[in-house]
């Protein structure tokens, strides 16, 4: 007597496959934030890339995600060439990344989410930062020694057609505290550059703003710019970016 063996159906296992994996690639994600709204994943690959951990194309797209305090109005982003621990993953354990990730996508902030990421110490310490780093490697001012000691805190911001508006207050070692105004152009240089021009920093009212030299923003090498418009309450950016795991 022929036994036949079963027949295993390839399209219903790439089915299973690509729920597990989805679901697992949604629950990482999810991880990784403190909140998010209609995410919405897609993996696309063919049978033997998927089973073996081999990834070509996955396409995300999020509204209202907070990342590490920092508030992301809506996010589109196309993943290629991703490697996962597949077999791991298949066992109940979290995904990683075996290799570096390039990411192209579009990231829109709205003003009201730039606000409520000045709680964030990842923003605001950025800000300070910027600001004196473009302090320090101003010609003109010794403005970077005066405020060494003094604490910012950040409480607003504003975006406009070319560029932004940021008020906060300095408070020094007895307490007393002035409030700070800083304003700048930005475009965008070459595709890892920010330029930063009209700089001016205004640290009395009463006296005119302190105009500062222009300054370059470099973002690092595994980023790319294509393009950053600012409007009145919103700033677009697209670009890509490597993931290291």
């Amino acid at each position: 007597m022929v036994v036949e063996a079963p027949k295993v159906s390839k399209p219903k296992q790439r089915r299973i496959i690509s729920k597990v994996l989805t679901r697992a690639l949604e629950l990482w994600l999810k991880s990784q934030v403190e909140q998010v709204e209609e995410l919405q994943l897609k993996i696309w690959g063919g049978d033997r890339q998927i089973i073996t951990g081999n990834i070509p194309d996955v396409s995300l797209a999020a509204s209202h995600a907070i990342y590490q305090g920092l508030h992301l109005s809506q996010i589109q982003l196309q993943a290629t060439s991703i490697r996962i621990n597949l077999s791991q993953i298949l066992q109940g354990k979290p995904l990683r990344l075996l290799e570096p990730v390039p990411v192209e996508g579009k990231l829109l902030l709205r003003e009201r989410d730039l606000q409520a990421s000045l709680r964030s110490p990842l923003l605001s310490t950025a800000l300070t930062d910027l600001v004196n780093s473009c302090l320090q490697s101003n010609r003109t001012t010794n403005l970077a020694e005066q405020l060494k000691d003094q604490q910012i805190s950040w409480q607003r911001i504003e975006l406009d057609t070319h560029g932004l508006n940021l008020k906060g207050t300095l408070t020094d070692a007895t307490f007393k505290t002035v409030p700070i105004v800083v304003s700048a152009r930005i475009q965008v240089a070459a595709k890892c550059l920010l330029l930063l021009t009209s700089l001016q920093i205004q640290t009395h009212l009463e006296q005119p703003p302190l105009k500062l030299d222009d300054f370059e923003l470099d973002l690092g090498s595994e980023v790319e710019l294509q393009e950053l418009i600012l409007s009145p309450g919103q700033l677009l950016c697209r670009g890509s970016l490597k993931v290291i795991p």
